[in-house]
């Protein structure tokens, strides 16, 4: 399979591209088939560019030969990572569905209203 080699431009409009896919919710995997290289690339141009890493890239970032101990202090902070990012979730989801909740009750409100003046 004849290899291609990426330009510093067209590796940056890529990484933005993954980085609006990630938003979006796809997988790594999917985002890799979309833009054309593998995971690894994928992950490769994330670390060399400064890129934002997620807390499954930084578990692909270290190394897999690790004394036991090792891997569970790795598996502890990645599961603090996850812990953090979870809280940050459901908070977020909080507060959109109280936004939810208020935006409903003012139609509803409206919707009485308009219904009174008809009478």
């Amino acid at each position: 399979m004849l290899r291609k080699r990426h330009g510093s431009a067209e590796i940056t409009a890529k990484l933005q591209e993954a980085e609006q896919l990630a938003q979006n919710g796809k997988t790594q995997q999917e985002i890799a088939v979309a833009l054309g290289v593998s995971v690894m690339t994928l992950h490769r141009w994330k670390r060399q560019n400064g890129a934002s890493l997620t807390p499954q890239d930084r578990m692909l970032d270290e190394p897999v030969n690790l004394k036991p101990s090792d891997r569970d202090i790795r598996e502890e902070r990645l599961i603090s990572d996850l812990e953090l990012e979870n809280s940050r979730l459901r908070r977020l989801v909080t507060d959109l569905l109280l936004e939810k909740l208020e935006l409903e009750e003012n139609l509803r409100e409206r919707q009485r209203t308009i219904r009174q003046r008809l009478k």
